[in-house]
């Protein structure tokens, strides 16, 4: 999850993602320095954490960790983490992704191998340090495990980080079939939206402030090169919301108004549930 704290504007935010969003994938973010030290660190934990099968999946010449719940021959989704890691709110979207409708699968690699952020400083470290192309073919090994493990067909979505990723994935994993994204937008370096192969859905917050990857011109841009691309898609900006709004979780709302974000929008949130819910069992089923 990345937001804006208080006092940054959308200026300085322009000036942080010019600098680095536009100019090479892996230095997505310059903000710890703004951020850090208003922001005291959090325990990582999930009540969801029961829930989910911890396995091993292969990619290359490497092995990584994931964690799988939901019913075993249900269509599958990759969920993708925000810039912390495979922490509690990513834990708690899959197991919510898992219990939508009739159901799904959900996945969720760790991309960090282990490592989790605890406090902004930590995320950027461990995010400036992320192998974009490597983050990319453990989402294309982990589409495979799913339909080799009972997934006739697999979406993917993620949140911040994550969002930016899964749509590079409706680019560059050709075994995708739908994706939705949060607030997140990939570099051009990465991947061009306008090569999407998958469907695609994207929602953004209308007050988030992150020029270039989650602000509403980004929101807007993207729509524009998705309609390029001739497969279906859909961009949705919800009113009075920043970033990551998804995360409602008690301590991802703290760790939201920490970072400046106090914006709590219940109704926007069941709708983008309802939205996701519809887009994937419109193209997995």
């Amino acid at each position: 999850m990345l937001g804006a704290a208080r006092g940054i504007t959308s200026s300085s935010s322009s000036r942080i993602f010019s600098r680095n969003i536009l100019s090479k994938p892996p230095s997505f973010f310059t903000i710890s320095r703004a951020l850090a030290p208003s922001i005291p660190r959090f325990s990582v934990r999930s009540m969801a954490d029961s829930a989910f099968k911890k396995v091993q999946i292969q990619r290359d010449d490497t092995a990584f960790d994931a964690y799988v719940v939901g019913k075993e021959d249900a269509p599958g989704i990759v969920v993708l983490q925000e810039w912390w890691g495979v922490d509690f709110e990513i834990k708690n979207h899959a197991l919510k992704i898992s219990q939508l409708g009739p159901g799904f699968k959900a996945l969720i690699p760790d991309l960090y191998r282990g490592k989790v952020g605890l406090d902004v400083a930590e995320a950027q470290h461990l995010m400036d340090g992320l192998d974009w192309q490597g983050a990319v073919k453990d989402i294309c090994a982990s589409v495979d495990w799913l339909k080799a493990n009972g997934s006739k067909k697999v979406g993917v979505t993620g949140f911040c980080m994550g969002g930016a990723l899964s749509i590079a994935s409706s680019v560059l994993v050709p075994q995708v079939d739908a994706v939705a994204a949060f607030y997140g937008v990939p570099s051009p370096e990465l991947a061009d939206p306008a090569q999407a192969k998958a469907p695609v859905q994207a929602h953004f917050g209308e007050l988030d402030n992150f020029v270039g990857f989650s602000d509403v011109t980004a929101a807007k841009a993207l729509e524009e090169k998705l309609k390029e691309s001739k497969t279906p898609y859909e961009v949705h900006i919800y009113p009075g919301n920043a970033h990551a709004f998804m995360n409602r979780s008690p301590d991802g709302i703290k760790r939201r108004k920490g970072m400046g974000m106090a914006d709590e929008d219940e109704a926007a949130v069941r709708l983008a549930w309802s939205r996701f819910e519809s887009w994937m069992a419109r193209f997995l089923s």
